[in-house]
C-alpha cells in the first residue's frame, strides 16, 4: 500500500513541476513581448501601425483626424473615438504613444469613461472568428464590448444584423493595446 501512495505522490509532483515550467515559459514570453514593445516605443521615428494614415503620436505631419480628441480625459488611458473609428494609447504626461484605425463593432458603447474589466489571449469572437489580444471594457445589453484582432488579420465591417461587440484591430495594434492596457486601465469613449 505504501508503494501506490508514493507513486501517486510522484505523479502529482511531476504534474506540478510540468505546470510550473509551462507557467514560467508563458511569463517569460509575456515579459519578452513587453520588453520588445517598450524598446520599439523608445526608437526614434518608430511607427505605431501599418494602417494607412496612422500616426505614432503627435508630429508636425499629423492629420487633424489623427489628433487626440479634446475632452478625452487625462492620465494613462485608451481613447476610442466612435466617429473617427480610431484608438489612441495615451501614457504619462498625456503623451500619445500610438494611434490607429479600427473597425467598430455592430453594438457601440455610449461615450463615457470605463475600465478594462477582463482580457483573453485567444478566444472565438462573438462573430465566430478566432481572435487574440482581447481587451474588454463594458457590456451593452447582453453584448460584451472590447478590442480584439482576428488571427487571420482581417478587419471586415461588422454585420449590422448581428449583435457583436468586437472592435477589430490589426494584429500589431492588438498586441500593442494588450501590452498597454492591463485590467483596470482607463478607457475613454468619445463621439
Amino acid at each position: 500500500m505504501a508503494r501506490s501512495g508514493s507513486s501517486a505522490g510522484a505523479v502529482v509532483a511531476g504534474l506540478t513541476a510540468a505546470a510550473l515550467a509551462v507557467i514560467g515559459f508563458f511569463a517569460f514570453q509575456a515579459n519578452a513581448a513587453q520588453d520588445r514593445a517598450e524598446s520599439q516605443a523608445r526608437k526614434p521615428g518608430a511607427s505605431g501601425s501599418p494602417s494607412p494614415g496612422a500616426s505614432s503620436g503627435t508630429s508636425e505631419k499629423e492629420r487633424p483626424d489623427d489628433a487626440l480628441p479634446a475632452r478625452s480625459g487625462t492620465g494613462t488611458r485608451v481613447v476610442y473615438s466612435l466617429d473617427s473609428e480610431r484608438v489612441w494609447l495615451v501614457g504619462k504626461g498625456d503623451k500619445v504613444s500610438r494611434t490607429y484605425e479600427v473597425e467598430p463593432s455592430s453594438v457601440h458603447p455610449a461615450p463615457g469613461t470605463y475600465k478594462v474589466t477582463s482580457r483573453s489571449s485567444h478566444i472565438t469572437g462573438s462573430d465566430g472568428v478566432p481572435v487574440e489580444n482581447v481587451v474588454r471594457f463594458t457590456t451593452v445589453g447582453n453584448t460584451t464590448i472590447g478590442f480584439s484582432a482576428a488571427l487571420d488579420g482581417s478587419t471586415p465591417k461588422a454585420d449590422s444584423a448581428r449583435k457583436t461587440g468586437g472592435i477589430r484591430e490589426q494584429r500589431k495594434d492588438g498586441e500593442a493595446l494588450w501590452l498597454f492596457a492591463p485590467i483596470g486601465t482607463k478607457v475613454v469613449v468619445v463621439d
